[in-house]
């Protein structure tokens, strides 16, 4: 099978080369934008083929420069939420996209993209609706309007076009994306250099570290994209989460007694690491009143009609498991 995988040097695109990799596929291009050059070390270990700049691939691929192609796993865009620039969130989010499945279309190339939770925005309902879907900024817009045209295309689609609507993420090769990278990340970031983890205090009706948010493992969001491209015929825009909200502070316990264990020191209870302040909370930054999803789960319900029965890890699981991977990183 030959593929190629864009946003490669992105945390889900490094993840995806090695998911492929795992399972015997290594003819990959791989596609993304070098010029934050330390995102090669994303790609230094993954088997590929080929690497071209997100600036040539495109226009080569829609020529077909590159013979055929099975599939494309389509991880480019900026993820960056605060981002304000609509016209540059459209151009890479929703032109972008548009483009290559009209590409893929035409070549009968399956497309498999990444999609957003943040489509639904100030919605309580997390399924694929569109009475559900309400983005609170132009990046859950611009990944809205991706998922709509494939909706209306769907059924004469000569090719298999899947978007997957990815909850909050956390998990190994996420380390270039700074302040969008997982609180999983942060926490273990904070704790390593000062001991204490903060978060985000009470807001929108919810407690201190009380806000819920659906937390999934890359490997699982890996799991579920290689489950698409083994079933070629299932088509859609399905959710990727595991389906239970969990609270900030479950991440921020979890992150704490992963490092202390590690270092020879004995679990404590949440209430505990608040006492001792390795826990800290501060206040909800005004600049995202408003804008801020108190509340995310994703309702699998169109995953599991589709036949994926993928078990999902909890974050205590994941976390621990991510801990242990950000220990045996070299300092570089």
């Amino acid at each position: 099978m030959k593929v190629a995988v864009t946003g490669a040097a992105g945390m889900i695109g490094a993840n995806l080369l090695r998911g492929l990799n795992a399972i015997g596929i290594d003819d990959i291009i791989a596609v993304d934008d070098l010029t934050h050059g330390a995102k090669h070390r994303n790609l230094r270990d993954a088997r590929i083929a080929d690497y071209f700049d997100r600036s040539e691939f495109y226009m080569r691929f829609a020529r077909g420069d590159f013979g055929p192609l099975d599939a494309v796993l389509h991880q480019g865009a900026c993820s960056d939420t605060m981002e304000h620039n609509g016209q540059l969130m459209m151009a890479l989010n929703y032109r972008c996209t548009k483009d290559l499945l009209d590409a893929c279309q035409a070549r009968g190339t399956r497309l498999i993209y990444a999609s957003s939770a943040a489509v639904y925005g100030g919605s309580t309902v997390f399924r694929e609706a569109p009475e559900h879907e309400r983005p609170l900024n132009v990046y859950g817009y611009s990944k809205l309007l991706a998922d709509q045209v494939v909706r209306r295309m769907l059924k004469g689609a000569s090719a298999q076009v899947v978007g997957l609507r990815y909850f909050n993420v956390y998990g190994p090769h996420e380390q270039h994306k700074a302040r969008m990278a997982s609180v999983a990340f942060h926490h273990s970031t904070q704790f390593r250099a000062e001991g204490r983890v903060r978060l985000f205090g009470a807001y929108g009706g919810y407690g201190p570290g009380g806000q819920l948010r659906d937390f999934i493992h890359v490997d699982d969001v890996v799991a579920v994209n290689l489950w698409f491209l083994a079933h070629g015929s299932v088509k859609g825009v399905f959710n990727v989460g595991t389906g239970r909200a969990q609270p900030f502070n479950d991440v921020a316990h979890a992150v704490v007694n992963a490092w202390r264990v590690r270092a020879g020191e004995a679990a404590l209870p949440l209430d505990q690491m608040v006492a001792q302040r390795l826990v800290e909370y501060v206040d909800f930054p005004q600049a995202l009143v408003g804008k801020y999803q108190c509340f995310t789960q994703a309702d699998l319900t169109a995953l599991r009609a589709a036949g994926c029965d993928h078990a999902f890890i909890d974050v205590a699981t994941g976390v621990r498991r991510y801990v242990d991977w950000l220990a045996a990183q070299p300092a570089d």
